[in-house]
């Protein structure tokens, strides 16, 4: 049962639920909701489902003022607290019980079938939390016999640890054999004189004049490609001319 002063959670609320007085069983056959008054219900009310600790309570309560009819406490589902009838998947038996320990057997019925399935999802869900409970509990109880692993070390035992031996090790850079490696010193005592002005000078390399004559006719082919075409007659008037002045002397 639920102890003192234990939380009480709310696994489901119906705003609308009928309650019936139904007639003792004639036998053991399952209970029929065709045999009550539906049309006509003793009481109408909310219901609420509740929980403290392991045990769920239905509480049949006023819609206005919350004021307890009945309550049914279910220590199991599905269980002689709560049953379904034979006929119907809306309706249900309850044994409600009062504070002296007195009960009942009553019947409880919904409008609508969501509101069934909603009630019944409600219990269901509540009382496997309670065998997932009672499973950690057992566990918890039994001793473990199995062997253990020794993973200690023993007296005297020592362990090696290699960081870092795997990796090679990266191989200096060749200086002055390519790349941007500093060369070496020149040998002591031994070091190249500055150039001076004069070499400088004398550094341009000097152009020959056949090279010059090529440099000569590659401009006056350049210059001459675009001039325009010089007259016949001028030219042989003036060749002419040459002649007559050599002969008269």
């Amino acid at each position: 049962m639920a102890t003192e002063g234990a939380y009480e959670s709310i696994l489901c609320v119906k705003p609308d639920v009928n309650v019936y007085r139904i007639p003792p069983r004639a036998s053991n056959r399952g209970v029929r909701a065709a045999d009550w008054k539906l049309d006509s219900p003793d009481w109408t009310g909310r219901m609420r489902v509740t929980a403290r600790g392991k045990v769920a309570y239905i509480k049949l309560e006023d819609k206005i003022s919350g004021e307890l009819f009945a309550q049914a406490p279910i220590d199991e589902f599905p269980g002689i607290a709560v049953e379904t009838v034979s006929d119907s998947s809306r309706y249900f038996v309850l044994r409600i019980q009062d504070d002296s320990g007195r009960s009942a057997f009553i019947g409880i019925g919904f409008g609508d079938r969501g509101d069934s399935f909603d009630f019944n999802v409600a219990l269901q869900d509540h009382f496997k939390w309670v065998k997932q409970e009672d499973e950690i509990s057992k566990q918890a109880q039994t001793p473990d016999n199995t062997p253990k692993l020794d993973l200690g070390f023993k007296e005297g035992q020592t362990i090696t640890l290699n960081i870092g031996q795997s990796r090679k090790r990266e191989k200096a850079r060749p200086q002055g054999s390519g790349g941007f490696g500093l060369l070496p010193p020149p040998p002591a005592g031994k070091l190249a004189p500055p150039p001076s002005k004069s070499d400088n000078q004398n550094t341009q390399p000097a152009v020959e004049e056949g090279d010059m004559g090529c440099l000569l006719d590659l401009d006056s082919t350049n210059d001459n490609s675009v001039d325009a075409p010089i007259s016949n007659t001028t030219a042989t008037s003036d060749l002419w001319g040459d002649f007559d002045s050599v002969t008269q002397k």
